[in-house]
């Protein structure tokens, strides 16, 4: 047997050591001021405890010549920060209020600003509901919130007395007249979003007075239960007109997205784009306020997988037209050009997320970026520059300066918070030949010392979703570490993936367990032939779709010495009813009583007998995406067919690993399990476990 290829020992790369892993600042958000002078980031650190990561506000120089700045200290961390005309900063905060005496509850998230000129932060805005998104108007600063409200209540101070009734008398049940009920981790009811017009907030208090108090406006009253008033939403730069994202009722049990514009000043409410055969969603308004851009998401069905254009709407008349047709790729995230006469969004393309430009009046999109993928797009109002967030496997998120045209873009990141030394390894592209002569693109990470005298074991890590592809940095599922402990990551974009065409989400379209799975073994053929990989020792791993596709993987192959399987889909028909959003499975799968024969041939439980390769299943229990459920069978299906196997259960985790210790363990678990199995070692439990 081979020896895995050399591991520093040094303990300088944080991804040899966990606790320093979890350690690393993150990057988020990103956040452009109207005069196109400042930026902002969020910034994930640490708290002193080291149990929960904390967010705090940093400036980046846009111009990348001066370094980064922290500008906010809050205990509890902000987020979500927007630019104020004046050159404020909003952000939200669960701060207690340093002028409000204390009731003893734990302080809901309200809005803060941050002074243009610094200072300290002051609350500007609070609801009983906790204040969540916020938007401000470019040109008059004049705001609107999001908060959830009680049913019946009309105002602020009978919202919070509904609260109190309930928690004295210990209700915490929820009456449903409509689905949905949950929504990836959160129950739904009985608050409602709604939305708040706040008008214009009042300046800093004169020195030994209290600024006046903000009175809020419901421009949405009739919100209810299960979706509300929540979702997308943008403001006019006068602050005139809102653009949002309603949802409606399609069909008995179903649910689809439209777009209504708002009054501010009146509340009156009209329809701008209602397609049944479509969701329409992630609308933004032109600078002059004259059309909206947004996406229109073709529904899937039994036979089709769905698809994505823009389109640009003129507000006064609510005349459509396509700015994408005939456009191969899924667009999203759409923006105006300062002048209005382009459209900047973004789209997988090719195993990048990529930055594109496509005039208004007609012709083709235009790549402007090379590799990376790119996120939170930012429109400088002078039409000078265009910024992101741009990551890469090999790259974590930091913020970049963009040209509004120039092609082939690639630029070095602004000074920020979240730079990295070298990675315990390099990334490379790879490709295979399918069965059907498709393409395959991968990437593998090989770590340092892989060569042909000394191979790497491989581990098959398999992407979620299944539209999406695996194109950018995640914290959640870093090949880094791996690498850091010697092994080859390979990261494949099978069959159901987005960015290399319809057609080749087609391929997988209500056959998971045929081109993808074929697509997968085609991929880990390939990176098996180059001499740094030790075939013989390979593992693979994947979460949510990649958690069903190991399964499949683990009831098709053996050629596997372990299997990771996290957040997964075991049998497909219970899944589907109990998911939070039903409706959108049976769209590809079919009702099971009237369409079984999709859940008959694609459902792994069918085949639990074949499973011979060890497996460790993960899961955690306030995942409504992927119900509980699902793991639950799967392990007994295990257990009691005798496949080696060991279940990692999170009582307070959801869909993904979100606090720190747990995120460490569960690492530790993983790289535990892939010794005993892959590399021959004797199994460690967890201490903390």
């Amino acid at each position: 047997m081979s020896e895995p290829p050399d591991v520093p020992a040094s303990p300088s790369s944080p991804f040899a050591d966990l606790a320093a892993f979890v350690a690393i600042p993150r990057v988020a958000g990103l956040a452009l001021s109207p005069d196109g002078r400042r930026l902002a980031v969020a910034v994930q650190t640490l708290d002193p405890e080291r149990t929960k990561w904390q967010s705090a506000l940093w400036e980046v120089d846009p111009e990348g010549r001066r370094p980064a700045r922290r500008l906010t200290r809050g205990a509890p961390g902000e987020s979500a920060p927007v630019w104020a005309p004046d050159g404020s900063l909003l952000f939200t905060a669960a701060r207690p209020d340093p002028a409000a005496k204390s009731d003893g509850e734990e302080p809901k998230p309200s809005l803060w600003s941050l002074p243009p000129d610094g200072g300290e932060a002051r609350p500007v805005l609070t609801h009983p509901g906790g204040v969540g998104g916020v938007a401000v108007a470019a040109d008059t600063g004049e705001v609107v919130v999001t908060a959830s409200a009680m049913p019946g209540a009309a105002d602020a101070e009978a919202d919070a007395g509904r609260r109190k009734r309930r928690k004295e008398a210990g209700v915490t049940a929820v009456l449903h007249e409509a689905y949905p009920v949950r929504h990836w981790d959160a129950d739904l009811g009985p608050a409602t979003p709604h939305l708040f017009w706040a008008g214009a907030l009042p300046a800093d208090a004169p020195a030994g007075g209290e600024p006046p108090a903000v009175q809020l406006r419901d421009l949405t009253p009739d919100a209810v239960p299960p979706d509300g008033a929540g979702g997308d939403l943008h403001l006019s730069p006068d602050g005139r007109l809102l653009v949002r994202v309603e949802a409606v009722p399609d069909g008995p049990a179903g649910r689809r997205d439209r777009l209504t514009l708002l009054e501010t000043a009146t509340g009156d409410s009209r329809v701008l784009v209602d397609d049944p055969l479509a969701d329409v969603h992630s609308p933004r308004f032109s600078c002059d306020g004259t059309a909206v851009v947004c996406v229109r998401e073709a529904m899937s069905t039994y036979e089709e997988p769905p698809d994505y254009t823009l389109l640009h709407v003129d507000v006064a008349s609510g005349a459509a037209r396509e700015l994408t047709a005939g456009f191969d790729r899924w667009p999203s995230a759409p923006q105006f050009s300062a002048d209005g006469r382009a459209v900047y969004f973004l789209a997988d393309d090719d195993g990048r997320h990529a930055l594109f430009r496509v005039p208004v009046d007609g012709g083709e999109p235009v790549r402007l970026t090379t590799d990376g993928a790119y996120s939170n797009l930012q429109v400088a109002r002078d039409g000078s520059a265009l910024y992101a967030l741009r990551s890469a496997y090999d790259e974590p998120p930091a913020p970049v300066r963009l040209d509004p045209e120039a092609t082939g873009q690639h630029p070095e990141p602004l000074p920020n918070p979240g730079t990295l030394a070298a990675l315990p390894g390099t990334l490379h592209e790879i490709e295979a030949t399918a069965a059907d002569g498709t393409r395959v693109q991968s990437w593998l990470v090989l770590p340092e010392g892989a060569s042909a005298e000394h191979p790497a074991p491989l581990l098959l890590w398999i992407h979620g979703g299944p539209l999406m592809s695996w194109n950018s940095w995640s914290w959640r599922w870093c090949p880094w570490v791996m690498a850091a402990r010697g092994y080859a990551v390979l990261l494949p974009n099978p069959a159901l993936s987005q960015g290399f065409g319809q057609d080749f989400v087609r391929r997988g379209w209500g056959e998971w367990g045929e081109a993808p799975y074929t697509d997968l073994m085609a991929a880990v053929d390939a990176a098996e032939q180059r001499p740094e990989i030790d075939a013989t020792r390979t593992a693979a791993m994947g979460g949510s779709f990649g958690g069903y596709m190991a399964n499949w993987v683990a009831t098709q192959t053996d050629r596997f010495r372990a299997i990771v399987t996290h957040a997964s889909l075991w049998d497909l028909d219970s899944f589907t009813s109990t998911t939070d959003a039903a409706y959108y499975w049976e769209k590809e799968w079919g009702d099971p009583l009237r369409e079984p024969k999709r859940y008959e041939q694609n459902s792994p439980h069918r085949f639990a007998d074949a499973i011979r390769t060890p497996m460790l299943v993960i899961h955690g229990d306030r995942d409504y995406r992927v119900p509980i459920g699902e793991a639950l069978r799967l392990w007994y299906d295990l257990q009691k067919r005798g496949v080696p196997s060991r279940f990692l259960y999170f009582p307070d985790e959801n869909h993904w690993v979100l606090t720190p210790g747990n995120a460490q363990v569960w690492y530790e678990t993983v790289l535990g399990f892939l010794a005993e199995h892959v590399l021959g070692e004797e199994w460690r439990r967890p201490e903390l476990l």
